[in-house]
């Protein structure tokens, strides 16, 4: 009992971080969910919402996560790959 009391907010907070990983990588790693943000700012370009300046710029690092998280990709594959 007395070990539950101490276990429990050490799990709690390894559950959070674990979760908080997840959605970092998610954002950074998530060839579909960069994919999404894209369109998303052509959108918003589209229609003037955003200028010519902030477009390029969050395009640009858009471009540079996707290629990180293509090359990632790669990497685990050929990781997988190289164990069969």
């Amino acid at each position: 009992m007395i070990h539950k009391l101490f276990t429990s907010p050490i799990n709690l907070i390894v559950k959070v971080g674990e979760q908080v990983k997840d959605e970092v990588d998610k954002e950074l790693y998530d060839l579909e969910h960069i994919q999404k943000k894209l369109i998303h700012l052509q959108m918003m370009y589209e229609l003037d919402e955003v200028s010519e300046e902030v477009y390029k710029e969050q395009e640009s690092e858009l471009l540079a996560r996707y290629e990180a998280a293509k090359k990632r990709e790669m990497e685990q594959w050929q990781d997988l790959t190289k164990r069969e």
